[in-house]
């Protein structure tokens, strides 16, 4: 069913406006990935804390355009509490929306807000460069555990 492009705009802005989990913290056990683009203002570091294969929190900040800020807080709320498994499966659906190919909308809640972001070349970085660095993060925590 197709969402009204009105709400999608305002979820987009309150996340912008009001982002969620954007400070970032000195506190042990924390994983850092700090992503800059070449053609935009976005330089941004996302932090999260994954322990016993769940993510415990996410945190992010920096400077960033609207997409990347509302994108990257509407993920550092979704993916937390969820195990690595689940939260692999978020993105990868995500990225799956953002190429125009098939996604369970069910899993992306709020993230839905960016499903015409692959039809604009130019916002596709923005849109999922706080889910690339969460995904690196997942996988360097995935290879700690493949190595123990």
């Amino acid at each position: 069913m197709p969402i009204d492009a009105s709400l999608l705009r305002e979820i987009i802005m309150d996340h912008y406006e009001y982002p969620r989990n954007k400070s970032l913290t000195q506190e042990d056990g924390y994983e850092s990935v700090h992503m800059a683009s070449d053609s935009c203002i976005d330089d941004i570091t996302v932090q999260s804390k994954i322990e016993d294969g769940k993510i415990k929190d996410i945190r992010f900040d920096g400077v960033a355009c609207t997409i990347a800020t509302s994108s990257t807080s509407i993920m550092s709320e979704l993916l937390v509490d969820k195990s690595v498994k689940e939260a692999q499966e978020i993105i990868d659906n995500y990225f799956n929306m953002i190429d125009q190919k098939d996604y369970d909308e069910d899993l992306l809640e709020e993230a839905i807000a960016f499903q015409n972001v692959g039809k604009q070349a130019n916002r596709i970085h923005c849109a999922t460069i706080g889910w690339k660095a969460m995904e690196q993060m997942i996988k360097e925590s995935e290879g700690d555990k493949n190595e123990s």
